[in-house]
C-alpha cells in the first residue's frame, strides 16, 4: 500500500518543498489551521489546512483509490497515516488521504490472528522443488499461486517486506507461511510466504543516545563496537531478575512481558537483539531488543559439556545465540 501511494502521489522534490509527504499525524494546531505530519525518515512538517483542502479516507490495504470516501477535517485523529498532496510551491494541503490508526490496528490484529491460525514459522533447513522443510519440524508446499515477500536489509516492518520469489529463499532464512494447514499443524499449503535473513547479536551497553535512538554495545564474541538503531517499530523488553536451570521458551516468555522503553536500559547492561542482516557490519536496526539478558546469554553461549558457571562466549563462536529464536518477523 505504501509503495503504491508513493508511486501515485510522491513526485520529485521541487526545490525545498516536496509535492507530497507520507507520514503520521503527531499534533493539531487548531488556532493556526495546521496539522503536524511526521514522515518515517525525515523531520516533522507543518501542513497548512485551507477551505479548499480535500479530505478523504481509504481503508488500509485498499489499492483502488477510487474507493476513497470524503470525510470531514475533524474526523482526523492523532496517529492516523496520511498522504498529503501540496499546492505547488507551498505548504498548503491540496488533498489529505487518511488511513485511520484505529482501522490500521484492527487490520493488523486480524492479520496477526490469521497468520497464527493458518500459519507456520521457522528456520529453513532444506528446499527442493515445491517443498520447503523447517529445522524444528514443519513442511511447506508452494505452487504457482503462492506469493512471496522478503525483508530488506535494515528493514524491521513485516508490512514493508518486498515482493520476491521462491528462488530467493535460502537455507538458514527465517520464514513464515500461511495457507491450508494440516490438522497436526506441521504442514501448510502456502498462499503467502514471508522470509528474511536475520541475525541475533549480544553485547554489553557502553552508550545510549536518546536523541538519535541508538544504543552502542561491545559485541560478545568480537569485542567490537556495534551500533543498534531503534525505530518506532522496534520492540524493547527486559528479562525479569533471576533465572532457571533450563533454557526458557523465549517466544512465549516475550509474549507475556510488558513493553519497555529506551530509558529503561542502562550502560553496563547485557542485551540480546534480533535484526535483519544490515548493510554495515557495525550497525543494525533492532526488531526485538531484550535487556537484562545476562542469564539468557550465558545459557545460550556456554559450550556443551561445561557448567553454568562458564563465561558467556568463552572458547566458542556466537552460533549459540541463534538457538534463542528471538522473534524477528513481528507482525506490526
Amino acid at each position: 500500500m505504501k509503495r503504491l501511494l508513493v508511486l501515485l502521489f510522491l513526485g520529485a522534490a521541487a526545490f525545498a518543498q516536496p509535492k507530497a509527504i507520507l507520514g503520521s499525524i503527531t499534533a493539531f494546531k487548531a488556532d493556526d489551521a495546521l496539522v503536524v505530519v511526521k514522515p518515517d525518515n525525515v523531520d516533522a512538517v507543518n501542513v497548512k489546512l485551507t477551505p479548499e483542502t480535500i479530505f478523504q479516507r481509504v481503508a488500509p490495504g485498499e489499492r483502488d483509490l477510487k474507493k476513497a470516501a470524503t470525510m470531514n477535517m475533524t474526523d482526523m485523529a492523532l496517529g492516523d497515516r496520511v498522504l498529503v498532496s501540496f499546492k505547488p510551491g507551498t505548504t498548503e494541503a491540496m488533498r489529505i488521504l487518511v488511513m485511520s490508526a484505529t482501522d490500521i490496528t484492527k487490520r493488523n490484529e486480524t492479520e496477526k490472528l490469521d497468520w497464527t491460525k493458518r500459519g507456520i514459522s521457522g528456520v529453513v533447513a532444506a528446499k527442493a522443488g515445491n517443498m520447503i522443510t523447517l529445522k524444528k519440524g514443519g513442511v511447506i508446499t508452494v505452487d504457482d499461486k503462492t506469493s512471496y515477500r522478503r525483508y530488506n536489509s535494515d528493514s524491521v516492518k513485516f508490512a514493508d517486506a518486498q515482493i520476491s520469489k521462491l528462488d530467493e529463499i535460502n537455507i538458514g532464512d527465517q520464514l513464515r507461511a500461511r495457507g491450508v494447514k494440516s490438522e497436526d499443524g506441521l504442514r501448510v499449503s502456502a498462499e503467502d510466504v514471508v522470509f528474511g535473513t536475520f541475525v541475533t547479536k549480544a553485547g554489553t551497553i557502553t552508550a545510549i543516545n536518546p536523541e538519535t535512538k541508538e544504543v552502542t554495545v561491545t559485541e560478545i564474541g568480537t569485542n567490537k563496537p556495534l551500533v543498534i538503531k531503534l525505530t518506532a517499530d522496534s520492540q524493547i523488553k527486559k528479562m525479569p531478575p533471576g533465572g532457571g536451570a533450563r533454557m526458557p521458551d523465549v517466544a512465549q516468555m516475550l509474549e507475556r512481558m510488558p513493553a519497555a522503553k529506551l530509558e529503561d536500559l542502562k550502560t553496563g547492561e547485557k542485551i540480546v537483539v534480533s535484526s535483519t542482516k544490515g548493510q554495515k557490519p557495525d550497525e543494525i536496526t533492532a526488531i526485538m531488543l531484550l535487556g537484562n539478558a545476562d542469564m539468557l546469554i550465558q545459557m545460550a553461549t556456554v559450550p556443551s559439556g561445561r557448567g553454568a558457571g562458564a563465561g558467556a562466549g568463552q572458547g566458542m563462536g556466537m552460533g549459540g545465540l541463534q538457538s534463542l529464536d528471538l522473534p524477528s518477523m513481528i507482525m506490526n
